[in-house]
């Protein structure tokens, strides 16, 4: 298919969500992701929604940018003010959700141990980057409750890779590669953006973006590779470099265009296209109950009955009409004539 077809169907889809997100003054994510998942599912639309490997790759890249930029947004000395609120609400967000969805799965639904895992980990984390745009549109951001919110939603997410990895993740040396990497990097992130923006700050090139997203980039390449999350080393990236943002509003308003622009778009309409309306409607259903030899299909909204067995005897009686299955207890006298079957 053609790509700058399929890019202008997504970006069609984007320019939408952003004027119904005007006119009813709701965050464009949120409408973005209703008409990723209206166009997912509606037959003769969804044909058209084509999800290349660009379109993905353009979704993990808004992601990767949007939660680099809810990290930046945290002011360090308001963190070091709040960072006990913000560890117990995104240990508590995080534990709460996951011991009550392992459990319903385990005890409720049925489900194995590792099945259960699964699902209490996919119900207890959050999306930053959710979070960090709505914010952003709402202009929670720039308050000390917005703050402290997407510091909590940090230690959320913390919890979710280090719950994933703890269950499900086999242990290398390319992880502990990408631990020391990642540590020597982002210690030394701050300088290197300085410096960039010092010497060469604020030319048309914007070289000290292009520093930013190769350290993204590089990083979140060691991450995946090593079975953890981009996303994650992105943030603490953020964390480190929001003193220089603080100091630069101007290369915070750029990055952010570009990311709101082009990029995230992708991320929320993508997102939205995933969601299965047929799974939503089965399992929105109790679990079938296991099928019994013994027992016949029961009618609609009913338990299983069983089945009717028909005496032996000698065969149907008079008046019988055997093709219907109908079995008269009295037979009929013999002037009226058999009726037709």
């Amino acid at each position: 298919m053609n790509i700058y077809y399929v890019a202008a169907i997504w970006l069609g889809m984007a320019l939408l969500a952003s004027v119904i997100s005007i006119r009813i003054a709701i965050p464009a994510a949120l409408v973005e992701i209703v008409i990723g998942a209206l166009a997912g599912n509606i037959p003769g639309i969804r044909e058209h929604v084509t999800s290349t490997d660009l379109i993905t790759f353009l979704a993990s890249v808004g992601s990767l940018i949007l939660t680099f930029l809810a990290g930046a947004e945290i002011d360090p000395v308001s963190l070091r003010g709040h960072w006990k609120a913000s560890v117990s609400i995104g240990l508590v967000s995080f534990a709460l959700p996951f011991l009550a969805a392992f459990g319903f799965c385990k005890l409720a639904l049925g489900w194995d141990l590792h099945a259960a895992e699964i699902g209490g980990i996919a119900l207890s984390t959050t999306s930053v980057a959710v979070v960090y745009a709505v914010m952003v549109e709402t202009g929670l951001n720039r308050q000390e409750l917005g703050k402290l919110i997407l510091a909590a939603c940090f230690i959320t997410d913390l919890g979710t890779v280090l719950a994933l990895g703890g269950l499900f993740a086999s242990y290398g040396w390319l992880l502990l590669v990408f631990l020391a990497v990642s540590v020597v990097t982002i210690l030394a992130l701050p300088r290197l953006l300085r410096l960039a923006i010092k010497h060469f700050g604020h030319r048309v090139s914007e070289p000290e973006i292009k520093l930013l997203l190769v350290v993204l980039f590089g990083l979140g390449g060691l991450a995946t590779q090593a079975g953890s999350e981009a996303v994650l080393p992105a943030y603490v990236a953020g964390l480190v470099v929001a003193g220089v943002f603080l100091h630069d509003r101007v290369l915070m308003d750029r990055l952010r265009s570009i990311a709101f622009a082009l990029l995230t778009p992708f991320f929320f309409l993508r997102a939205g296209t995933l969601i299965s309306a047929p799974a939503l409607i089965t399992g929105a259903g109790a679990p079938p109950a296991p099928a019994h030899p013994a027992t016949e299909r029961p009618p609609r909204g009913g338990a299983p009955t069983a089945r009717r067995r028909r005496p032996a005897g000698p065969g149907p009686r008079p008046g019988a009409c055997p093709s219907r299955g109908i079995w008269r207890s009295r037979p009929r006298p013999r002037t009226r004539a058999v009726p037709a079957c």
